[in-house]
């Protein structure tokens, strides 16, 4: 790495250390390109033993706005800590500006090698997946003001990872994804009630794209490798106790408190 990419490593896990955010000016200019982004997503977790020395994390965050989107700039290991099964309690965790994404997570039924991965096309994708569940991510970021910040520093920045609940897991099946409703809940607001708003229109297809970057350094992604897919409701706004449920009728619901 340069010296610019480990002095922002230096500044992130600090950050996470004494639970504090960044003013992100000073490094606006410090990474410029979504591999140095990733180098430092990569250090600030070794930094912090997040995952072993050599195996692949088991649990990610994926998603983009849209198929048209640039969807190399979406991936991230989330830490074990933060990853609990629902109804889950996160009152221990110290979040900044927290907020709410109702998602659909998948579960790979077997090994995807980097051979395979290369190879791989969206239609192809159902035959790797062996389960789904509803998660909800509470993201939040190491920086004091997220709209304003570069994209390249939210990926370093973990995707603006807080943490994640799953729900239970239920086999894979086809689904009329635009159809498919989605009513999330956050403290005493109304529900949000969405229908067939998922931003690529299938959750499944980022996974080629997703699959080729866990295995670019010639790693082999494990069967139960988990990731969550992307928001069918934007970023929902929350506060420290607020009661959380998401419920994605058919599929499955989770509850969380934040």
């Amino acid at each position: 790495m340069t010296p610019s990419q480990t002095a922002l490593t230096d500044a992130l896990v600090a950050a996470r250390r004494g639970n504090r955010t960044l003013d992100a000016t000073p490094w606006t200019d410090t990474l410029g390109n979504d591999t140095q982004a990733y180098e430092v997503q990569d250090a600030v977790a070794a930094a912090l033993g997040w995952f072993g020395a050599t195996a692949l994390p088991r649990t990610w965050k994926s998603g983009g706005g849209s198929r048209s989107a640039t969807l190399t700039l979406t991936h991230a290991p989330l830490p074990p800590a933060g990853v609990r099964q629902s109804p889950a309690d996160f009152s221990d965790l110290v979040f900044h500006t927290p907020g709410i994404e109702a998602e659909i997570a998948l579960r790979l039924g077997s090994d995807v090698t980097p051979a395979q991965a290369a190879k791989l096309d969206h239609p192809d994708t159902a035959s790797l997946i062996d389960a789904m569940a509803v998660s909800v991510e509470i993201v939040d970021a190491r920086w004091q003001d997220l709209p304003t910040t570069p994209a390249l520093l939210r990926l370093a920045d973990s995707q603006v990872h807080g943490a994640l609940v799953l729900g239970e897991w239920r086999p894979y099946a086809a689904v009329d994804w635009a159809s498919q409703r989605c009513e999330t809940q956050v403290g005493h607001a109304d529900t949000v009630v969405r229908v067939g708003t998922h931003p690529l229109s299938d959750p499944a297809w980022l996974l080629p794209i997703w699959l080729r970057h866990l295995t670019r350094h010639g790693q082999t992604v494990p069967a139960g490798t988990v990731v969550t897919t992307g928001s069918w409701v934007g970023v929902l706004p929350c506060r420290r106790g607020d009661q959380v449920t998401a419920e994605f009728p058919g599929i499955g619901a989770v509850r969380l408190s934040v």
